[in-house]
């Protein structure tokens, strides 16, 4: 078993470990993950077999689920940073992959619901690419 694969959020007050193996990370464009994330997609890690095991601040997350719907998300009552959620009666780990401090494992698997993706969010690899800040 690999891992652990650690994470928080910006904050700092919420820290994780997860235990095991991710089967997928998606970029999703749909309209619900560009809200969460308030950019171009959410990138996610999924599994089915991996353990969450809460370091610190589990007093802190927050989750809010969109009423007639499955989707949710997990994030910092004080930071608001996104942050790994149990769902599916806990069947499925989701894990933001912008909040692990560890290296992500696994390369994302595919671009998902392309279809509703923002109309700003095309070519973005054509933009000039700055290391730091712009000057």
């Amino acid at each position: 078993m690999p891992g652990p694969h650690r994470g928080s959020c910006l904050c700092g007050r919420a820290t994780y470990e997860i235990h095991g193996d991710f089967q997928s990370f998606f970029l999703c464009h749909c309209s619900r993950c560009r809200k969460d994330s308030g950019s171009a997609h959410g990138a996610n890690l999924f599994s089915t077999e991996a353990r969450l095991e809460w370091l610190s601040g589990q007093d802190r997350v927050k989750t809010f689920r969109l009423p007639e719907t499955r989707h949710q998300r997990s994030f910092c009552a004080d930071c608001g940073s996104a942050l790994p959620d149990v769902q599916m009666e806990g069947a499925l780990l989701v894990v933001p992959a912008g909040s692990l401090e560890s290296e992500v494992p696994i390369r994302p698997n595919a671009h998902i619901n392309v279809a509703s993706r923002a109309g700003w969010d095309d070519q973005l690899e054509t933009i000039p690419h700055i290391d730091g800040l712009p000057g």
